[in-house]
């Protein structure tokens, strides 16, 4: 019978009472994540944090931004207890999110160093129940004051579909900047000049922008703070051809076995012309797929000039079709699609050897649907040369090359009736026109000149 009684209490009290100090004499401290925008922080931001105490509950969260002797709380939360009936689990709080926004100058905080201050507390009984503490300082470093902006060049002449050149300086290292053309953004390069603070930025107009185009040089330091500042440009318009392809029974039954297309052959084959149907999803659909891969590609690119002079042009190859050239496709007398050539064919004789149009490191060799096999070379600074429709590929991705060395052979592979080299030259996610790289009066105008002269003006 005591036994039992002596049971039934050990049950009733000491079992529940242990469990009790197990609980709240936990050691665990309570976590917090905080996220900033950098370390960087401009004059407004946010501040993102995730208070955690799995065990006995959150007691107080406290967030500061110090300065020397000025302290700004911007956070500061009490939870209520948990209850005694509640056994200490169903009413703790064990985590909590903040979106805190922060205005420095409000404060009188200045530009320079500073803290992110977090406290965080938890309902546990130890140090006589002030519970278990959290104390984390975030360093930071204030920064209101965007970055100041110097163009070094004077003339920026540049066409529709054209390549332009601008060297500007920032008073600040490690700004990220370049040129806002329109929608389109080209970043600007610091490895060009000695000094770090010396950007140059290749910008270019696609094959639809004209002279009402805005053209602005744009800069964002670390903290966020941003700066555009405009300059002198004169913008020559031009035209493009137009052309119209016939589509032929013979060219359908050439090329559509090529292009092995999974599940969606089946489609195709419910169409009134299963070739001619499979033909239009592949110079709609999946060309606009295609140029989207070889476009991100340039993206792979060194900060240097690694190209020099004119870029070579395949020997004694005529001119077959134009960059920007306006393709309606006509099949039986009937237009049946569009496309704009955003390049230049050059024909020769069969499998003739393609040399690298100038200095560069391979980043593309694969084949790419109506591309067919492809060659794209990084020149730096986002410029880049490709070469489609080959026969055959000799270089691999990571190879450096040099102006002319071969690098392939001319063929009909992807979208291609005949051999042919298709060439293209690209900056950053833009095709341009390759007839300027051509020509070594413009290079030297429009691009080695100028870096000669900054080079001049900077010694």
């Amino acid at each position: 019978m005591k036994r039992k009684l002596f049971l039934i209490i050990f049950l009733a009290i000491v079992v529940p009472v242990g469990w009790v100090l197990f609980c709240k004499y936990e050691s665990d401290v309570p976590k917090a994540d905080i996220r900033l925008p950098s370390q960087y922080l401009k004059q407004s931001f946010e501040i993102n944090l995730t208070a955690t105490d799995k065990g006995t509950g959150l007691r107080h969260v406290t967030v500061s931004l110090v300065q020397k002797d000025n302290e700004k709380v911007l956070l500061d939360k009490s939870y209520p207890p948990s209850s005694i009936q509640s056994l200490f689990k169903d009413k703790i709080v064990p985590f909590d999110n903040f979106v805190i926004p922060v205005e420095t100058r409000k404060y009188g905080m200045s530009d320079g160093q500073a803290v992110i201050r977090v406290v965080v507390t938890d309902y546990a009984w130890r140090k006589w129940t002030k519970g278990n503490r959290l104390y984390e300082e975030r360093p930071v470093i204030i920064d209101t004051v965007p970055p100041q902006l110097q163009v070094l060049t004077s003339q920026h002449n540049v066409s529709t579909g054209g390549v332009g050149l601008v060297i500007y300086k920032s008073d600040e290292e490690n700004v990220q900047s370049g040129v806002r053309v329109g929608e389109n953004f080209f970043p600007g390069y610091a490895g060009v000049f000695d000094d770090p603070k010396v950007i140059t930025a290749l910008f270019a107009l696609d094959d639809t922008q004209g002279p009402d185009t805005r053209i602005v040089v744009e800069a964002r330091d670390p903290a966020g703070n941003e700066t555009k500042r405009g300059f002198y440009h004169y913008i020559k318009d031009k035209n493009f051809r137009s052309d119209t392809l016939g589509i032929s029974d013979a060219f359908l039954e050439l090329k559509m076995p090529d292009f092995d297309l999974g599940p969606m052959e089946a489609q195709f084959l419910t169409a009134e012309n299963p070739l001619l149907a499979k033909f239009l999803y592949i110079n709609e659909t999946l060309r606009q797929q295609n140029v989207e891969t070889v476009l991100k590609v340039p993206s792979d690119t060194r900060a240097e000039l690694m190209w020099e002079g004119r870029f070579s042009r395949l020997p004694g190859a005529a001119n077959r079709a134009q960059f920007a050239d306006k393709r309606t496709y006509k099949y039986n007398g009937k237009v049946i699609s569009h496309s704009t050539h955003l390049g230049i064919d050059l024909a020769s004789t069969s499998n003739s050897p393609v040399g690298a149009a100038n200095n560069g490191r391979v980043i593309m060799a694969e084949n790419v649907g109506i591309f067919g096999n492809t060659i794209i070379i990084d020149h730096g600074l986002g410029l880049a040369s490709l070469y489609c429709h080959l026969s055959q590929m000799n270089v691999t991705k990571g190879d450096m090359v040099k102006q002319d060395d071969i690098i392939g052979r001319t063929g009909m592979t992807g979208l291609a009736g005949g051999d042919h080299l298709h060439f293209s030259m690209m900056l950053h996610n833009m095709f341009i026109n390759p007839v300027e790289w051509w020509d070594e009066t413009w290079i030297k105008n429009n691009l080695t000149s100028k870096i000669e002269s900054v080079k001049a003006q900077i010694q």
